[in-house]
């Protein structure tokens, strides 16, 4: 599969020299800003929340390929005072995050932001996050809105990680059905990768908690790999680290490219002091993320399995 100039030099930005991916996100705006109100002083929980993501940036950032970010508490915060440094790839999100609410599947993005301004502070990728179920009245809005993206990340030349998340049609607080949560998984990367998706940024499509059987998860994951005509990576969802790490395992050896992972990383370190917090991260945060990477570079598919470098003519910038 062909990718422009602009695009391929982005994405390797992203990824480690193997061409797989070990990322960690820290965009969580909503329910983290929560969890930090009871902890920070009145008016003061941006400040609390910048404050640590700087920490777990500055911290982490060594042992990833890149680093998921919003713009409004870290991206250019992060940039600006070094946390992140300049040879460490940066995603910043499009998308105003989750809401935290299990009845508010709405995707918003963040105002008076854009694909432009992402690439004009320097960034290697644009992320979205997507509520996507394949049979809700929504479905097609939503791809739509996908298409907007698309076409706004090749103008510009850089890659595009759409993170879709699956929720049940009733709109009840509920988990899909094992089964209904493979398809649904699945059906979504057969129908929004095509729409101009560059890296696709998935859900595990096999429920852990209903089946221990991990030669089914390799077969959801396989299934999830014929069906993404792009690399795909995994998001950790929450779950603890012990479970992601299984997971990327089976993810891997079935055909994913890496992770994108955040809370199963540093989650523990957010209600820490000060000197705790970074005590957990430099320590068990950065194991955690080399035990990662070290999963990603052994077994990921690598970005150029699925992506062919790109051969310029000697008039490749003419047009």
């Amino acid at each position: 599969m062909a990718m422009t100039i602009g695009k391929w030099r982005r994405l390797q930005q992203t990824a480690g020299s193997r061409g797989t991916f070990y990322i960690v996100a820290v965009d969580h705006r909503g329910p983290l800003r929560r969890c930090l109100e009871t902890e920070s002083p009145q008016g003061k929980t941006n400040e609390a929340l910048t404050a640590l993501k700087r920490d777990i940036v500055r911290n982490l950032a060594p042992a990833t390929s890149a680093v998921l970010l919003d713009p409004e508490t870290a991206a250019g915060q992060c940039v600006a005072d070094g946390s992140l440094p300049g040879v460490t790839g940066l995603i910043v999100a499009l998308d105003a995050g989750s809401t935290g609410d299990p009845l508010n599947r709405t995707t918003g993005l963040v105002e008076n932001w854009s694909v432009e301004k992402t690439v004009r502070m320097g960034a290697s990728g644009v992320k979205m996050l997507l509520y996507y179920h394949p049979q809700a009245p929504q479905a097609g809005e939503r791809e739509n809105l996908v298409r907007k993206v698309a076409r706004d990340c090749a103008q510009y030349d850089i890659p595009f990680f759409l993170e879709p998340l699956s929720y049940a049609c009733d709109n009840q607080n509920k988990p899909l059905p094992p089964e209904e949560r493979r398809q649904v998984v699945i059906e979504t990367a057969r129908r929004l990768v095509p729409l101009g998706v560059d890296i696709l940024k998935a859900e595990f499509p096999a429920d852990v908690s209903a089946e221990p059987d991990e030669n089914i998860w390799r077969d959801a994951c396989q299934e999830l790999t014929d069906a993404s005509e792009v690399p795909w990576v995994l998001l950790s969802g929450g779950v603890s680290y012990d479970t992601f790490l299984k997971q990327v395992r089976v993810a891997c050896q079935a055909g994913a490219s890496g992770v994108m992972a955040g809370r199963a990383v540093w989650k523990e370190a957010v209600t820490l002091d000060v000197a705790a917090r970074n005590n957990f991260l430099r320590s068990t945060g950065y194991e955690r993320m080399q035990g990662l990477k070290s999963l990603c570079e052994k077994l990921g598919r690598p970005l150029t399995e699925v992506y062919d470098a790109p051969e310029p003519p000697y008039d490749w910038y003419v047009e």
